[in-house]
């Protein structure tokens, strides 16, 4: 669809664009559309990484604690090191 386009055309959507929305205000325009891109790929970006099809889902116990943590305590010793036996 785009591969027919030349300079020629870009030229003749350029001095449209002017027209309509004049000098002035292109360069907010362009800023507006510069931030609307960069929020749409943080977006789409972000709902790749949640909708991971390759992760496997992690199966929850009752409780709703992730089964794969352990629920009691480590071999580093206990949670506050001011309570040592």
């Amino acid at each position: 669809m785009l591969q027919n386009l030349t300079g020629w055309h870009f030229l003749i959507i350029l001095v449209v664009v002017l027209l309509l929305f004049g000098a002035p205000k292109l360069p907010g325009l362009a800023r507006s559309l510069g931030q609307s891109m960069k929020i749409f790929k943080s977006e789409i970006k972000s709902d790749t990484v949640d909708a991971d099809p390759n992760a496997p889902a992690q199966p929850t116990t009752r409780t709703g604690h992730d089964a794969s943590t352990p629920s009691g305590p480590t071999s580093a010793g206990p949670a506050d090191p001011a309570s040592k036996p």
